[in-house]
């Protein structure tokens, strides 16, 4: 099965895309779905976080303060790296056991994280999902009102826009409208079914 890594900027979107492809019944896999999964209570990974970060990045509810916890990683590398270090690996392990269980053509991994973390799982093809910076964090600020400051903040912990293009296979450019996002997806869709 060809393997396509679906990649971009924070609010590039990489779901949207993602749920294009799979309109097309194409299987997606999604790191951070996996993520959000070995971040659940009383998992292994979800104990180290809270004996290494304390019981204050704790929700009432007892469940991960996915905001605090955001904002202490993303103005903090020595931490944001501890915590990659810690759940990337699981990540790719549980992408690459998803792989088995589906029978298709090609599939899409959808990994935000791609380019930099070193624990990837392998693929073919790189497709990145573009837009400009302004882009981003406009659509950042409607879909989770992070504040402008929390948001440049996530993007310059993420690969440059211009090498992310240079180590592209394949770019969609999410600047039009829906119907020119379906129109590209639908491109590649059919040129991944040649390659097969």
């Amino acid at each position: 099965m060809l393997k396509i890594g679906l990649t971009g900027g924070i609010g590039s979107g990489k779901s949207t895309v993602a749920k294009y492809f799979a309109k097309l019944n194409i299987p997606i896999i999604d790191a951070d779905k996996i993520a959000h999964k070995l971040l659940e209570p009383d998992t292994i990974t979800y104990k180290k976080i809270v004996a290494h970060f304390g019981k204050n990045f704790l929700t009432p509810k007892k469940t991960l303060d996915r905001n605090k916890l955001r904002q202490l990683i993303f103005h903090n590398k020595k931490e944001r790296l501890w915590l990659e270090k810690l759940i990337h690996p699981h990540i790719c392990n549980e992408m690459v056991k998803c792989i088995k269980l589906f029978k298709a053509p090609y599939c899409i991994m959808a990994i935000p994280l791609l380019f930099e973390t070193k624990n990837s799982p392998k693929v073919d093809r790189i497709l990145v999902v573009d837009c400009s910076k302004k882009v981003q964090i406009n659509r950042t600020r409607k879909r989770n009102s992070y504040s402008i400051g929390q948001i440049k903040a996530i993007i310059a912990t993420q690969i440059d826009r211009k090498e992310r293009l240079r180590q592209a296979d394949d770019i969609i450019r999410n600047t039009g409208t829906i119907a020119n996002l379906k129109k590209a997806v639908k491109k590649l869709h059919n040129y991944y079914l040649s390659l097969v």
